[in-house]
């Protein structure tokens, strides 16, 4: 008889699609309420926007910021119990990252479902450290009085605004990659909704 186990637990799952809806609405949220007052010379068009205007923005922030916060949490506190960190995104080295870089530009990168490559591994915690930049930098902004000792850390209201903004920058960036990651490889999705299945050693040895 073979056993099979999943790609991807449900837990892992549930948080990935959750954060999904998270980082979205809080990137066109963000977009809105910097339109609001830019820094930049250019804003975002209104359509790639979630508020309509400053307040619905603000009001759409922060609710998704606490889930992201919660989920986030769950999402650490889970991979670091269960080891999902240690076997998925460790080991990473540089010459491992240029190799699967080379490879993937070359498109001679192989897949196996439920293993990540060393470009993937560094584009995860890449990520994961932006969030928690996003996160810290974020709450600098919102209550720079209140937070003044996180807020001075950045080095005021305004350097706090802009790292936030480049944090935001880093994570779309790292949403249109994993896109197209997806669109190249369109198989690995079903296993992120459904779980998929991965046989177990004891059934390949059974085999």
């Amino acid at each position: 008889m073979v056993h099979r186990r999943p790609i991807h637990p449900l837990a892992l799952r549930v948080m990935h699609w959750l954060n999904a809806i998270a980082i979205v609405t809080l990137i066109g949220s963000g977009w809105e309420i910097y339109d609001a007052s830019p820094f930049l010379p250019f804003t975002f068009p209104q359509w790639a926007t979630i508020g309509q205007w400053l307040g619905g923005a603000i009001a759409w922030h922060l609710a998704a910021i606490w889930l992201l916060m919660l989920n986030g949490a769950l999402y650490l506190g889970w991979g670091l119990a269960t080891g999902h960190f240690r076997r998925k995104l460790l080991p990473l080295t540089p010459r491992a990252v240029l190799r699967d870089a080379i490879a993937a530009a070359r498109f001679h990168l192989p897949h196996r479902p439920g293993v990540y490559n060393a470009v993937q591994r560094l584009l995860y915690l890449g990520v994961i450290g932006l969030g928690v930049l996003a996160v810290l930098s974020g709450l600098a902004v919102w209550k720079p009085v209140q937070l003044w000792p996180l807020s001075d850390l950045f080095g005021g209201f305004f350097v706090s605004r802009v790292i936030h903004f480049i944090a935001m920058a880093g994570i779309a960036l790292f949403l249109v990659v994993h896109l197209l990651l997806v669109a190249l490889v369109p198989r690995v999705l079903p296993a992120m909704i459904t779980g998929g299945r991965l046989p177990t050693p004891e059934s390949e040895a059974a085999e």
